[in-house]
């Protein structure tokens, strides 16, 4: 995620007028799809080696907070160093005007932050709840990554308080490796999504507690690690599957539809915690 802010650099504008197509009173606009690229060239990818192959409107929603605009979440879809990439973005739309940046002057908010995408049932399925039962009372999503030190502060803290109090918490766990950041969780995800689908959950919160170097990279090495450390064996065959790539993609995919851009990135019941501490107060309200 860091490295698309390197990639792109957001024009701080308040106000960009272009013509887009028309509202009406419903929640969507008609947007000119060749118009929207077009501004987007010009105004969001700034960086020349970077080039914008397309976008997907991911979803237009009204929110109470901008009576009359609509929020626009889109995923462009760039090319750098021969590599595609997929990068979140959001814009706020009014007639014939858009903007990616709306300050609330009273309380003194970016709504960039504020304003999220729908969270889908969908999410809430068997292949990602790692904690809790799934008729709990609070629904948790969370993105995360097992080497990223804010992750490994809440996460565990977090499963450990789904399985104490499963009819309160669910937790529902979407992997989301930083591998500019973290190289070594690209392998750890590949382990802990095998763990996942053997039935063996425990190994979420070991494998966060593991000592590793995050910049490492050789598979095997990484590998043997884990059986030292957390005892867990696995082989470089069982965690390239054709299940365990595509089940780690569908991460990904899910975390930039859902314009996530960081971890942990944590919902509950369908609306950000941005403190990531919601989920104590459920438990102390039981």
């Amino acid at each position: 995620m860091l490295l698309m802010r390197k990639l792109l650099i957001i024009a701080v504008i308040s106000i960009l007028t272009i013509s887009i197509g028309g509202c009406s009173s419903k929640s969507e606009v008609s947007i000119d799809n060749a118009k929207l690229m077009k501004f987007i060239e010009t105004n969001v990818v700034k960086n020349r080696e970077v080039k914008l192959l397309g976008v997907e409107i991911v979803e237009q929603k009204k929110v109470d907070e901008l009576p009359g605009w609509v929020v626009l979440f889109v995923n462009m879809k760039l090319q750098y160093n021969n590599q595609m990439i997929t990068a979140p973005e959001t814009f706020f739309v009014r007639d014939n005007v858009i903007t990616p940046l709306v300050f609330d002057l009273d309380k003194n908010l970016n709504l960039r932050d504020e304003i999220k995408p729908t969270i889908k049932d969908e999410l809430y399925n068997k292949e990602h709840l790692v904690a809790g039962n799934s008729d709990a009372k609070h629904k948790i999503l969370v993105f995360s990554d097992p080497q990223c030190p804010f992750c490994q502060e809440v996460v565990p803290d977090l499963l450990k308080s789904a399985r104490e109090n499963p009819d309160i918490l669910s937790v529902y766990y979407y992997h989301l490796p930083l591998e500019q950041i973290h190289p070594v969780s690209v392998t750890l995800t590949k382990i802990m999504e095998f763990a996942q689908k053997s039935g063996k959950m425990d190994m979420l919160e070991k494998i966060y507690a593991l000592q590793i170097d995050p910049a490492l990279s050789d598979e095997t090495a990484i590998i043997n690690e884990v059986k030292k450390q957390v005892g867990f064996s696995v082989t470089a065959a069982q965690i390239n599957t054709k299940d365990i790539i595509d089940a780690l993609k569908n991460d990904k995919d899910i975390a930039n539809k859902t314009m996530v851009t960081g971890t942990p990135t944590i919902y509950i019941d369908g609306k950000i915690d941005k403190l990531r501490e919601g989920y104590k107060d459920l438990i102390t309200k039981k």
